[in-house]
Order: C-alpha cells, then sequence, then structure tokens
C-alpha cells in the first residue's frame, strides 16, 4: 500500500496543510517517509459536518448493517496483510510475534461487537404498560432504551498501535453503539494509522456506510487534538495515553459551554500484594512472573505492575533476590517514542536520587538510542507513604517493592491508595481468611481485583472491567475494553404514549428483533 500521508475526512482523502511531520523509527531514532499532513482548520470544520451529517442516518442502522460494517473493517484489517505488520514494526519497535497478537485481538473485538449488536438486548429496552384504571391517576405506557450519542472524538494510543487505536475497543464500541468517530491519529505511527484507517473506509464504502461515519485527522501537537475535544458537534471523547494528556483533555472538555462526558484511561502502578504465606511458598516463582511481567513490551503496558507490597522477612529478603537475579538477566529493548523513552529514564533517575529507596537491580543495556532497561527498586513502607509521588506511573520496566514491617502497615497502604486500574493479590487460602480486610479496601481501589496472577493479559470479553477510579481514568463507572465499552456512547432515551408504528423496532409491542427486553419488572424476549 502507498502511504498518502494525507487526512481522511470522511470518504475522501484530504492533505491541506504545509505543516508536515513523520514518523520516527524507535530502534534507529530516523525519520520514516512519507511526510504526513497536519489538518487544517477547514478540514477538521468538514471532518465535524460530516460525522454529524452521517450521524442522522447512521444512528438509524440496525445492528445487523452496523455488525456487517464491523465484520467488513476486520476483513479488510486482514487483507492488509504482512505489509501493515511491518510497517507497524517500523514505527514501534515491536517485534511481529507481539503484532500478529494484537491484530487478532483487534479483529476478535471487533468481531465480538459485531456479534453483540446482532443479537441486540444491549440496548436495554424496557417498557412498562399503561394502566388506565390505576388510582389516583392512570399510568402511562413508557418505553425507554439506550440510543447512540452523536459524533465522538477518540485518540489512538502509543503502546497499542493498532488494538487501543484506529479500529481498537474506543472506535469499535463507538461505531457498534451507532456513533461517527473522528479519530485522532497518533504521530508516534501515523503509517500504521493510515492503513488502519483506509481499511475503515474501504469498508464503509462496500457497506454503503454514510460519508461522515469515520474520518481520521494527523496532527503532532495539541491543537488537532484539542479542536475535536473543543467542537460543538463532538459529544464525547475517548483517550488513553498519560495523566498529564488525559487530565488536559478532560479540563477542556468540561469547561465547553455545553460540558461532555471523557471517557480517559489513563495509566496505573498496578499494586501488588503479596501476603505472608504466599511469599514463604512460592516467593521465587512470584519473583519470576513479577519480573515477567514488568519487562513485557519493555513495561509499556497501562497494565504493568509498578509496585510490590509485602512484609520484610527472611522469606522477603529471598523474595528480593530472587528478583533481582530474574531483573539483572533481562536485555534492554527499544521504547516507543523518544518522550517515553525521556520521561522513563527521568522517572528512574529520580527514584535512584531518593535517599530512601535502593536500586536492586538493572538489566543488561545494548547501547540502543531509545532503549528501556529494566530496573529493581526497594524502599520500606515508611517512606513509601510519607511520600505520595512513590505511588505515581514510571511508565516502562521498573517497579518499586515496599517492605512493610507488619500487616496494619500494609492495611494503612491499601486505605490510602489512590484509584488504579489493577490490584493484584498473591495469597493461599489461609492468606485470603486472615486478611479478608485487604480484599474489601482494595475493591474501592481498582477496576479489576486479581488473584495469583499477573495484570498484564487484558481478556477482550463481556466481563472484563479495564478502569477505575481517579487518576486511573476520569469516570470510574465505565470500561474501555469488552462488551460494557459500548454504554459509553449512548444514552437512554424514553417514549411516552407513542404509537406502536412510531417506535424503535427494540420496543414495539411485537418484539421483531426477538431480543431480551424488561416488560413490566420482568426480563423476556416475548411479545408484549
Amino acid at each position: 500500500m502507498n502511504l498518502t500521508g494525507k487526512n481522511i475526512v470522511g470518504n475522501e482523502l484530504s492533505g491541506e496543510g504545509e505543516e508536515v511531520f513523520t514518523a520516527v523509527n524507535p530502534s534507529t531514532n530516523k525519520g520514516i517517509a512519507p511526510e504526513f499532513h497536519e489538518a487544517t482548520e477547514r478540514e477538521i470544520e468538514k471532518a465535524m459536518d460530516a460525522a454529524e451529517q452521517a450521524f442522522r442516518i447512521y444512528s438509524g442502522k440496525s445492528g445487523e448493517d452496523k455488525a456487517i460494517f464491523l465484520e467488513a473493517i476486520a476483513g479488510e484489517i486482514i487483507s492488509l496483510g504482512d505489509e501493515l505488520l511491518k510497517r507497524c514494526g517500523e514505527e514501534t519497535g515491536l517485534p511481529e510475534g507481539r503484532l500478529v497478537g494484537e491484530r487478532a485481538r483487534t479483529v476478535g473485538q471487533l468481531k465480538l461487537f459485531a456479534e453483540m449488536i446482532r443479537e441486540g438486548s444491549w440496548v436495554d429496552a424496557r417498557i412498562d404498560s399503561s394502566d388506565p384504571t390505576r388510582k389516583p391517576a392512570p399510568r402511562p405506557d413508557i418505553r425507554g432504551m439506550l440510543k447512540p450519542l452523536g459524533p465522538v472524538g477518540i485518540f489512538g494510543a502509543s503502546n497499542f498501535p493498532l488494538a487501543f487505536s484506529v479500529a481498537g475497543g474506543d472506535t469499535t464500541s463507538a461505531l457498534a453503539a451507532g456513533c461517527p468517530v473522528v479519530f485522532k491519529a497518533h504521530p508516534a505511527h501515523p503509517g500504521t494509522c493510515e492503513m488502519v484507517g483506509t481499511a475503515i473506509l474501504n469498508a464503509a464504502r462496500k457497506t454503503g456506510m454514510p460519508h461522515g461515519t469515520f474520518s481520521m485527522l494527523h496532527g503532532s501537537s495539541t491543537r488537532v487534538g484539542m479542536a475535536i475535544v473543543v467542537h460543538p458537534l463532538i459529544r464525547a471523547v475517548a483517550f488513553t495515553g498519560s495523566f498529564r494528556g488525559g487530565k488536559a483533555i478532560y479540563d477542556a472538555a468540561v469547561r465547553r459551554p455545553e460540558p461532555i462526558p471523557v471517557y480517559a484511561e489513563m495509566g496505573s502502578s498496578n499494586p501488588v500484594f503479596i501476603l505472608p504465606h504466599a511469599l514463604r511458598e512460592r516467593g521465587g516463582e512470584i519473583a519470576k512472573g513479577l519480573t515477567a511481567s514488568v519487562t513485557l513490551g519493555v513495561g509499556q503496558f497501562c497494565t504493568s505492575p509498578g509496585l510490590v507490597f509485602y512484609l520484610a522477612s527472611k522469606e522477603g529478603e529471598n523474595f528480593q533476590e530472587a528478583a533481582a537475579n530474574e531483573f539483572s538477566a533481562v536485555a534492554a529493548g527499544p521504547m516507543l517514542t523518544a518522550g517515553i523513552s525521556k520521561a522513563y529514564k527521568k522517572g528512574v533517575d529520580n527514584l535512584n536520587e531518593h535517599e530512601g529507596i535502593q536500586l536492586l537491580a538493572k538489566g543488561k543495556s545494548h547501547g540502543g538510542p531509545l532503549e528501556g532497561i529494566a530496573c529493581l527498586l526497594n524502599t520500606t513502607a515508611e517512606e513509601f507513604m510519607n511520600d505520595d509521588h512513590l505511588e505515581e506511573e514510571n511508565f516502562g520496566p521498573s517497579t518499586l517493592t515496599v517492605a512493610a514491617d507488619n500487616i496494619s502497615e500494609l492495611v494503612k497502604i491499601a486505605e490510602n491508595l489512590k484509584g488504579h486500574l489493577t490490584v493484584t493479590i498473591h495469597a493461599t487460602e489461609e492468606d485470603l481468611m486472615e486478611h479478608s480486610i485487604l480484599m474489601a479496601i482494595l475493591e474501592r481501589k481498582v477496576g479489576r481485583l486479581i488473584i495469583n496472577g499477573f495484570p498484564t493479559g487484558v481478556e477482550v470479553c463481556d466481563a472484563m472491567v479495564h478502569g477505575g477510579p481517579f487518576p486511573a481514568t476520569t469516570d470510574s463507572r465505565t470500561t474501555s475494553v469488552g462488551t460494557r465499552a459500548i454504554e459509553r456512547f449512548a444514552r437512554p432515551l424514553c417514549y411516552q404514549d407513542f404509537p406502536d408504528h412510531m417506535l424503535p423496532n427494540e420496543l414495539k409491542d411485537r418484539n421483531p428483533l426477538g431480543i431480551v427486553r424488561m416488560i413490566n419488572g420482568k426480563r423476556t424476549s416475548s411479545a408484549l
């Protein structure tokens, strides 16, 4: 595929802007052709107008029509073949095996949402029949369901160039809900973005979706992204990235004359608690698993475990030694961008300069320009509780282990934790019975609790929650992974005393779609 470097504005390619930039290969720190055009104000406006016009048609498409569209996107991505993997690898430094798996995940979630909207019950249709004999006043006929919000602005993530990018979970769930998407391409992998964006465009054309159902705009600065956020036609925003970026987007959105929801996933240090019996029985095994999880993908996962809490003891010392041996053997790899690499190194330097922190082990360096070197550090519970900054994420292959004097300190740490995406507990049955208070505390801190595993695998399924309390996200009631993600881009709408022929199919008496509905307080797929 010959890359154009242009923006996708509905069904058109557009390169009006004179400002250009190139992708950078993180393995060599050198630019990659071609040049990509920054979107102009005119192009942004055209994309917004097209999305608004498309919404009037696309929002009324049946679940079957939208499912066919999503499946067509999946097919177009697969048809890009090895060319997509090659370009993506050049722009990210990620190995082919990782990208093959991520492509499968991207295609899989498109098919998962297609299956859900084809079945149709996700709209949560509810019917309360009229009761003209009710006293003291008759009850009207009231029917409600979830309806799409409108055009949605979505930002791609740097660390998942396929699964959290152009056709990733945010775009997929928005399109599934019936919302056109204006996508802000990530400047770290613009060629990959163009290839996948073109796949969506081709699928839209082949399945008869209206002009403006999908647009994609390039920009290497914050200008284009912020223009999307503040545009009055955008009804919601989804973002995956840093706390600084997500909070800036959120602040801009709530300052609008008409504020809109922002679903920002802003990272996490994903604490791990190792309870005493588990530490004694399998400390070495946990150390090995922890190292693999922390250094997976050079630590560039939002679920990478960056904090580990355990009791100071002989078993704790053995765990430290085992973990140090594992970290020392880890080879450095290229980080995704110069900015990420610089921020990681600065974060490690700050920890090393902290008087109460020790560097226990450092991985192997190969001298690459943007390499991320694995680091294992240690401090005490007292030092940790006296410095709030130690809880903050350092995005990359490092973790800070924290030795507590007793269980009371672990409980106090848990009580004072901020919001995170995940918390992991390594425990035996005996540990869980003796320290059940920890579970009750930690349930309020995260979106996902894990027992005897590690958080870096995020399964795409109906039950998954990839979210959590602030500052992990801007809305702890939502998830960016799994089928619940569709609810972010829909709102409840109620119809009162409507003639049956004017109602959406989901709410008609005969239930032509055969979906599960709540009728007078009972779930059923029967007709009224």
